[in-house]
């Protein structure tokens, strides 16, 4: 009977939570598994700040875009979050940063058999070279002079940047590395692509400040920061990344 009880109440403690929730629509990129699976409504980006939200009884409303309009989406008020700002300040627009939930390795890609070498941005001279939408505002320095020499294409579907690379339509590709295992792994399996040993180059220094996520709510700012803390206290935050990296590490 005490059992019994102790399920009731919690389960219309649950209910009082979701009829008061309050709903943060967010802008998320619709192309970057294993972070976001927008058929899915998963991944691991995507689940982090779900439950980061739930803490403190918020529900995230999930909205997808091409990753170069996700900033834009909150300019125009589209939505009242954001998973990136792509390295633009959204402060002007009445944005409130949170603590980073994700951080993405951002590297070059190059195909064995060529014997390539990154070290700098010289070496990427006369190279073909493929990254995401925001990679040249993200890495002028390295990426400038080759957009300059028209040697430097974005593309939002970064399954396409594995094909051109096995198919020798590009040098190299950026990308960050879980991505773009992930799609090779899975172009692998369904026979589009043969295998092909691949160089991984990193190049920056990772920056945890370029991947904060943005809300138009000081205080959704802070309930999000809190529950992000919560989650890597009790390991919640480890087991996300386990399960959808289990398949491709």
């Amino acid at each position: 009977m005490k059992s019994f009880l102790y399920k009731y109440a919690f389960c219309l403690i649950q209910l009082a939570v979701t009829a008061n929730a309050d709903e943060i629509s967010m802008a998320f990129g619709e192309r970057i598994p294993p972070y976001v699976f927008p058929e899915k409504h998963a991944g691991i980006e995507l689940s982090v700040m779900r439950e980061a939200l739930a803490h403190r009884g918020h529900l995230l409303r999930p909205q997808y875009f091409p990753l170069a309009r996700v900033p834009l989406a909150f300019k125009r008020n589209q939505v009242r979050a954001a998973m990136t700002d792509l390295g633009e300040d959204m402060t002007s627009y009445g944005g409130f940063y949170g603590n980073t939930a994700v951080t993405y390795r951002n590297v070059f890609i190059t195909l064995k058999r060529k014997n390539l070498t990154i070290k700098s941005q010289h070496d990427l001279h006369n190279l073909k070279i493929e990254g995401f939408q925001g990679a040249l505002k993200r890495y002028p320095t390295w990426l400038q002079s080759a957009y300059e020499a028209e040697n430097y294409n974005e593309i939002n579907d970064q399954a396409m940047q594995i094909l051109d690379l096995f198919e020798g339509q590009v040098d190299v590709v950026l990308s960050d590395h879980n991505i773009f295992k992930y799609f090779m792994y899975r172009l692998i399996g369904k026979k589009r692509v043969l295998p092909m040993a691949i160089q991984i180059h990193d190049f920056a220094r990772i920056n945890p400040r370029d991947y904060r996520p943005v809300f138009d709510d000081p205080k959704v700012r802070n309930d999000f920061n809190e529950g992000l803390a919560f989650l890597r206290k009790t390991g919640r935050y480890q087991a996300i990344y386990r399960q959808y990296l289990r398949n491709i590490n």
